[in-house]
């Protein structure tokens, strides 16, 4: 008997040892994953106003909605889908790659790059006509300076013939 209850006493013990506690996982979508999906969307009734941090009800129900959507298990993409789908391309932060919309990709760093050439060009000639000024001027000095020389001495000499 004494032997038996020290065989249950270390089944026990081992049984206890190879065991872990086990935690119930919460599938709710944290504040956090619901934000991430809602930066990439805007708000369908208000202008310009990103879902993650609209104040209305409205964008509150789409937030729990991408929350309940999340904890379904869709994705990122396939909440977006679903926005667009419903709302249409406008509730995007960032416009669809496809189509009419690459000009707001390309567009900007093309219109800057004409801007910057236009504006160095401008320079350019700007500096040019301002080095062939000074060089018209000084030649005009010269051409002048032999000249007022003379009426100086001139002036000088009769000044002298007075005294």
């Amino acid at each position: 008997m004494k032997k038996t209850l020290q065989i249950l006493a270390l089944a026990l013990l081992l049984a206890g040892l190879l065991t872990s506690v086990a935690f119930a996982q919460d599938d709710t979508p944290t504040d956090d994953d619901v934000n991430a999906v809602a930066k990439q969307l805007y708000c369908p009734v208000c202008e310009n106003t990103p879902l993650d941090v609209c104040p209305t009800e409205a964008c509150r129900q789409w937030r729990e909605l991408i929350r309940t959507q999340l904890g379904e298990g869709m994705t990122e993409q396939q909440i977006k889908d679903y926005f667009v789908a419903n709302y249409g391309a406008r509730v995007l932060s960032e416009p669809p790659r496809t189509g009419l919309n690459w000009l707001v990709y390309i567009l900007p760093p093309v219109i800057i790059l004409l801007g910057a050439f236009f504006l160095f060009r401008s320079f350019r000639e700007w500096t040019k006509a301002s080095a062939t000024a000074a060089t018209i001027s000084a030649e005009r000095s010269e051409a002048s300076s032999p000249a007022k020389d003379d009426y100086v001495a001139r002036l000088e000499e009769e000044l002298k013939k007075r005294k």
